[in-house]
């Protein structure tokens, strides 16, 4: 008996599964919070690259007019501002340093010059790939900035 009392202190307790299971339901209430909101946020910053790179390649369209007269054409497309076109006397770039990039989804940018809202139109889609939307789905173009 002095045995057993003696070292009744030296017994380690585990988890019951009752304990187990309120630990996994708090850690999943919390999951179930947390994740939506950091998701929306996710898109919300897909939509604010989009914004930058119309941006930027809408600056670096501009440096193209400036140097050569005109945008480049439909034809030429972005590539334009990477490689020199075979027709174009005063190219004088390139005008991007890392070449023409994808919108945040993977896909291409639109472009058209002459454009339907201006000299030149640039466009993404969305995350969804189709013409027009909402939110993360909404198109992303250089004459709504």
């Amino acid at each position: 008996m002095k045995y057993r009392a003696r070292f009744a202190h030296f017994r380690q307790r585990g988890f019951t599964l009752l304990e187990l299971l309120v630990v996994l339901v708090v850690l999943g209430l919390l999951a179930g919070i947390v994740a939506p909101k950091y998701f929306s946020q996710l898109g919300r910053s897909e939509v604010k690259v989009a914004r930058a790179q119309v941006e930027s390649l809408g600056k670096a369209l501009d440096l193209y007019r400036l140097e050569a007269g005109h945008y480049p054409s439909t034809e030429q497309g972005l590539q334009a501002l990477v490689v020199k076109p075979g027709d174009e006397a005063k190219w004088a770039g390139p005008y991007l340093q890392k070449g023409v990039p994808k919108d945040p989804w993977g896909r291409d940018y639109l472009y058209k010059a002459p454009g339907d809202n201006g000299d030149y139109d640039l466009t993404t889609l969305g995350k969804d790939g189709q013409p027009g939307g909402d939110g993360e789905n909404a198109d992303v173009n250089s004459w709504q900035q």
